[in-house]
């Protein structure tokens, strides 16, 4: 059973910056998409940005420009790097990955922007 170990969520001001991490267990084979979710108080969980095994990237209309992500498929690494936060950035932030036979997530790391 593969696990997904989130890191480096914490509390920044408003305007800062954050680097999540998500790493693998073990290597995933047959990789479709690595995704970045959110989840905010008495919010659904929301979708921030993903990156496809050709590299094609998705991100949510809240974060385009703000946000990137990118994977190190070596090092069974994902990341998102996060600038310009703001205050609706805040939730609890979850790695996905999706593959032709499973959909693994991680635990969650806290983002909590204050203004």
């Amino acid at each position: 059973q593969v696990q997904l170990v989130e890191s480096g969520g914490g509390l920044v001001q408003a305007g800062g910056s954050l680097r999540l991490s998500c790493v693998a267990s073990r290597s995933i084979f047959n990789i479709n998409t690595m995704g970045w979710y959110r989840q905010a108080p008495g919010k659904q969980r929301e979708l921030v940005a993903s990156i496809t095994n050709s590299d094609s990237t998705n991100y949510a209309d809240s974060v385009k420009g703000r946000f990137t992500i990118s994977r190190d498929i070596v090092k069974n690494m994902g990341y998102l790097q996060m600038n310009s936060l703001k205050p609706e950035d805040t939730g609890v932030y979850y790695c996905n990955v999706i593959t032709l036979w499973h959909d693994y997530w991680g635990q969650g790391t806290q983002v909590t922007v204050s203004s």
